[in-house]
């Protein structure tokens, strides 16, 4: 009996409590629901068997709900044999072979098939005495009897279930790595990743996606308007044609300057979980919206660790040591057997290679961030010396300057952060995480610091080896392609356009993730390392922060 305002749980759910209770807390608790080719498919053949049966027999479908038992689901088909109502429950797959090497029925598909017959039983009031599941792959039936046995192993489901709802812990990674291999919550979840914390001999799969789906949505040019058409984004421009893009096929839209979006478009990219990004034209980041207010599990398990100053210690001190590292990496490589490294060069390496050391002993975050801001300066300062001689004098930096950048160097390098930033951003969005709760940066402007804090790992490999490879290829134009002012400098409407398609471009390539050894994109690395942030306090730690460029 299920305790009055009880949250109901859906039958199908008892078969991802049977198949991982892991799977179970992720899509049940923390309402994390993916749906992968696998899902699609099983959606499409229940379509197809709840569609009216030309040869007149009698199948009915039932949506059911019962208070009494805590359950609600759409049981796929039911049918009446000499008055007894039969369920029935498809899938796609096999059944299991018994030693003899007769079918029978998966635990988690007969728990499932159990908690449909339960309730409609209630429904039609009379006992439902047996089962049936169809397994489609090898055209088999296997009948299920609704005994004591059976319903026992609900009830005990039922209460696994209760005591899952009341934790704010995740479950274990199952210890059957074969069950993850088709899990649609793979990416959510990272068993693979998970299991190389615990054993750093471990090979892991990738059950990652390499790459991000869809596509991001820039409107830049001014006056241009986002609309909704159905479940479609049309940009409209004052002048030129449209452009529509199927909602599916978007990950997240960034907002230039003086662009409208109507509050429809932001209906649909709300409901679709789309995050939208507005920034200045000038390419200051200026907000951010994303729908998933159901985090909370994960943001109560992100509070509890992150007010804990030993935890923020240890990420502060790997965040600043993977910052510097690849500083100091990419000064020497970009400088191997190329440049000769005068004195100036050699006192900088040597300073960036002290404050590495220093931020492994450092007893306090504050520490920590002046070892990291004093290598950062080391870094600038010989970040010039990494530009061709060919490169004009308009496109050298004259130090570093921000808000507002005050030459065209350092423009380019606050757009490409500023466009980092909203990657970031949508990132920590995707994974649930709230990003106003950093452990490195201070909440001292309106930027969260968590957004702050995973930047710092991407600054170099994504944007500062593309300005500088850009700028060495004479990519630029130092007038058309910069507005210059007094007091500062920002990129022209062409420039930014560049800007945004280097951007892209970079997010699409690929490397090897030198710790889980496998090959993603840039833009999936970044919701990587989120995650393995999430991991650090789900019981999993010790691979945030572990990569390096080589």
């Amino acid at each position: 009996m299920a305790e009055e305002g009880a949250v109901l749980t859906r039958a199908s759910a008892l078969h991802a409590l049977a198949y991982c209770e892991r799977l179970f807390y992720l899509e049940e608790v923390e309402e994390i629901r993916l749906a992968d080719e696998s899902v699609y498919a099983g959606r499409t053949l229940h379509e197809d068997l709840t569609a009216p049966d030309p040869s007149g027999t009698e199948w009915r479908s039932f949506y059911l709900s019962s208070d009494r038992l805590g359950l609600v689901g759409r049981l796929d088909a039911a049918r009446q044999r000499d008055g007894a109502w039969i369920p029935y429950e498809h899938k796609r797959g096999r059944s299991r072979r018994s030693e003899a090497g007769e079918p029978e029925a998966w635990a988690s598909d007969q728990l499932q098939l159990t908690a449909y017959a339960l309730l409609l039983e209630e429904e039609v009031g009379k006992p439902v005495l047996e089962g049936r599941i169809r397994y489609h792959a090898e055209n088999t039936t296997v009948r299920v009897p609704m005994d004591d046995q059976t319903r026992l192993v609900l009830s005990r489901a039922m209460d696994r279930a209760r005591e899952l709802r009341s934790r704010v812990e995740r479950p274990p990674i199952t210890n059957n790595s074969n069950l993850c291999l088709r899990c649609s919550l793979a990416p959510v979840c990272l068993p693979e990743e998970g299991r190389l914390s615990r054993d750093p001999d471990w090979e892991p799969i990738r059950l990652f996606p390499p790459y991000s789906e869809g596509q991001v949505v820039h409107v830049m040019t001014p006056g241009t308007q986002v609309q909704r058409s159905g479940r479609t984004l049309v940009v409209s421009p004052r002048e030129g044609a449209k452009m529509t893009f199927p909602i599916q096929q978007v990950t997240s839209v960034v907002l230039h300057g003086n662009v409208q979006m109507t509050t429809q478009a932001l209906h649909l990219c709300a409901g679709e979980g789309v995050p939208v990004h507005w920034l200045s034209g000038g390419g200051r980041y200026l907000a951010g919206m994303a729908s998933g207010a159901g985090h909370v599990h994960r943001r109560l398990r992100q509070f509890q660790a992150l007010s804990d100053p030993g935890t923020c210690l240890r990420l502060a001190r790997r965040l600043a040591s993977a910052r510097i590292e690849s500083q100091l990496r990419y000064l020497l490589r970009a400088t191997r057997g190329t440049r000769e490294r005068g004195p100036d060069f050699r006192e900088s390496i040597g300073i960036i290679r002290s404050q590495l050391r220093a931020v492994a002993s450092s007893e306090g975050v504050e520490t920590v961030r002046g070892h990291e801001g004093a290598a950062g300066r080391a870094y600038f300062e010989r970040l010039p010396d990494l530009l061709s001689s060919s490169v004009a004098q308009d496109l050298r930096p004259s130090g570093r300057s921000r808000r507002p950048p005050r030459d065209r160097f350092n423009a380019l390098l606050s757009f490409g952060y500023a466009l980092l930033y909203s990657a970031v951003l949508h990132a920590i969005m995707a994974v649930g995480l709230e990003p106003a709760l950093g452990f490195f940066h201070t909440p001292r402007s309106a930027a969260p610091p968590l957004v702050l804090d995973i930047m710092e790992l991407f600054r170099v490999p994504v944007w500062d080896m593309t300005v500088i490879g850009s700028l060495n290829r004479r990519h630029w134009d130092a007038r058309a392609d910069f507005d210059v002012a007094k007091d500062h400098v920002w990129l022209s409407d062409q420039g930014r356009r560049k800007a945004v398609r280097l951007f892209q471009d970079r997010l699409e390539e690929t490397w090897k993730h030198p710790v889980t050894d496998y090959s993603l994109s840039y833009g999936r690395t970044i919701e990587l390392e989120a995650r393995l942030l999430e991991k650090e306090w789900t019981g999993e730690p010790g691979l945030f922060a572990r990569a390096r460029i080589r």
